[in-house]
């Protein structure tokens, strides 16, 4: 239908608007507030919770402005005595059945519906009675699922089914029996879930969470027999200030690494170093692939996320999955490798935790892969809130911090290393090597504009060193389903592709800061943290990983060759399919555990 200009009055202000535009649209183009707690743009737009009702004159009923489309000529009022009084009934309605643990809730300040209770002056619960209980699902190891402090906005499970498509969760029962649940009732450790963290980040409430890992790093470091590491990933440094207030995408790496020196860490480096060895090892290992015409496409391994989703999704393509482990997992086998016997430290000693913007690295630092002669490569992962939280905890005055570097001799990195917080990094990062190895010379151009970009797909054919390369970029698990239904049907025939869970990349990773549905309604949040990004890419001395003199120097003293014999010892692994589902301690199938899902029930 072809849009038209219509003009309406909301709260006495003349709007213009378009007419595929709802009410809610229009009212946010004219800097007018009308709350909200299920809408979220583009992915869940059912008018479910009616926080959102309106008053439009000459008519007998509320209306949901954020279904309801505009009308040319209408009257809005948000805020008529008839309004307020609905919403305070829903949010009572709500609150009735919701755990009253604000004070010791981790969403506590950032809640939407504390926010909105606070709003409305909700100072006592009229509706009192029978609560709906739910016993705590915590046995995965990155994401906590508290049903108690669920409000049945369904937020999560249209995130699940229409950005991941996955589909781990999803509505069950009906009436007060309502919930929002797994296959089974399963634990999300046991279902079809990727642990991207997706799921958390729409969350209005604290019903779904991460793992926490503070206490256990503030213990380690009070502790004097060990040494600890902190290592932290791209992303982080342009999202953790969002945490202090900072405007969206602020990079604070300066001030975050004084931080967490003043938290104690014995030493902090970067994970930038570590996505440079990423690149040598993977560059090198997709130049072999190309030139023998084996095992292709080569499909990146730096997404946890993606990876479990290959193996339980895809496991005959399992194969294809390069054997480079991820950046901050290569960097930690290397600190208690090289750099323990560089620093005569007893490698037993040394406790590597890593600041993610991602939950899922929670999942991957527990593989039974990521070990090297016992050792654990990584022994904690905290995301970017949860290092927040304990800058917070520490009384620590983020925002008058100076600035500070990384520590001397793992605190090199490059500005190819830092895209990797960005959809389209990890592939860039490693055409600019491969195409310097392949020519045997320093090319000056090293920006592939054909795998940057908001798209969900990017499909190109890059030259590199006189070679027709066929790539693919996808962020986004419901893309990367997509391209991997190309590939096994053969309707594709790509060379080297990239996947990242999250859309947009690790910038908007399931462990960056939370924004609520109205902030990421009205702000561009992926391209301000994705622009940082780049920004420290092009202001960056040294661009493409080879030229890293760290890591060149490591190379020399420790493993000898890229894609050799030592560095497959400590920087690769190996990946195999995985069941759909597992119930108790066998493992199933999709097809089998529709049979079992009903006999566990009974």
């Amino acid at each position: 239908m072809e849009e038209k200009i219509v003009h309406l009055t909301i709260d006495g202000v003349e709007v213009e608007a378009t007419s595929n535009m709802t009410i809610l649209e229009a009212a946010r183009k004219a800097n007018i507030d009308i709350p909200t707690l299920c809408f979220l743009k583009d992915i869940n737009e059912f008018g479910d919770c009616r926080m959102c009702l309106v008053e439009i004159e000459g008519q007998p009923k509320l209306a949901t402005s954020c279904i309801q489309k505009v009308q040319d000529g209408i009257v809005v009022h948000t805020h008529t005595p008839q309004v307020i009084e609905s919403r305070k009934m829903v949010l009572d309605l709500i609150l009735s059945n919701h755990a009253k643990d604000c004070l010791t809730c981790v969403r506590s300040g950032n809640c939407e519906l504390q926010a909105l209770a606070k709003k409305y002056n909700i100072k006592d619960i009229k509706y009192k009675g029978a609560r709906v209980t739910a016993p705590l699902d915590d046995k995965s190891p990155s994401i906590i699922r508290d049903m108690n402090k669920c409000i049945l906005c369904r937020r999560c499970v249209s995130t699940c089914k229409r950005v991941q498509d996955i589909g781990a969760i999803e509505s069950t029962n009906r009436g007060f029996e309502s919930a929002i649940s797994t296959a089974g009732d399963l634990s999300l450790n046991d279902v079809d879930c990727t642990f991207c963290g997706q799921c958390i980040e729409s969350c209005p409430t604290g019903a779904l969470r991460e793992k926490d890992n503070t206490e256990k790093v503030f213990e380690k470091i009070a502790d004097k027999d060990t040494f600890t590491i902190v290592q932290t990933a791209p992303a982080v440094r342009v999202g953790l200030g969002e945490e202090f207030e900072n405007p969206i995408g602020t990079n604070v790496e300066g001030k975050m690494v004084t931080a967490l020196k003043r938290l104690g860490f014995d030493k902090v480096f970067d994970t930038n170093t570590g996505a440079d060895f990423t690149i040598m090892e993977e560059a090198t290992e997709f130049i072999s692939r190309f030139s023998k015409g084996e095992n292709l496409p080569m499909m990146t391994s730096c997404c946890p996320a993606w990876v479990r989703f290959v193996e339980k999704n895809f496991p005959e393509q399992t194969k294809h999955l390069s054997s480079c482990k991820s950046p901050h997992e290569m960097f930690g086998a290397i600190l208690k490798s090289y750099y323990a016997q560089k620093m005569n430290l007893d490698p037993k000693k040394i406790f590597v935790v890593s600041v993610m913007p991602c939950v899922a690295k929670k999942y991957e630092a527990q593989r039974e892969e990521m070990e090297v002669d016992g050792l654990r490569d990584v022994d904690a992962v905290i995301t970017t809130r949860e290092l927040a939280r304990m800058i917070k905890e520490r009384d620590i005055e983020f925002n008058e911090l100076e600035d500070s570097k990384y520590d001397d001799p793992m605190g090199e990195a490059t500005g190819a290393a830092a895209i990797f917080g960005v959809t389209g990094g990890v592939m860039e990062a490693a055409l600019r090597t491969a195409a310097d190895v392949l020519t045997g010379k320093s090319l000056d151009k090293i920006e592939y504009e054909a795998v940057r970009g908001a798209e969900g797909i990017k499909r190109a054919e890059v030259e590199v060193a006189g070679k027709k390369v066929r790539v693919v970029v996808a962020h986004g698990l419901k893309n990367a389903r997509i391209i991997m239904k190309e590939i096994r049907d053969g309707k594709a025939d790509y060379d080297f592709v990239e996947v990242m869970a999250c859309p947009g990349g690790c910038v908007m990773g399931g462990g960056q800061p939370i924004k609520s549905s109205k902030i990421r309604a009205t702000k561009d949040v992926r391209k301000l943290r994705t622009d940082s990004i780049y920004s420290i890419d092009e202001k960056s001395t040294i661009r493409k990983s080879h030229e890293n003199p760290a890591m060149k120097k490591i190379y020399d003293e420790f493993f000898k060759e890229a894609n050799g014999e030592i560095s497959h010892k400590y920087l690769h692994t190996h990946y195999a399919p995985q069941p759909m589902y597992k119930l108790s301690d066998e493992k199933f199938t999709v097809v089998q555990v529709r049979d079992r899902v009903e006999e566990i029930k009974k």
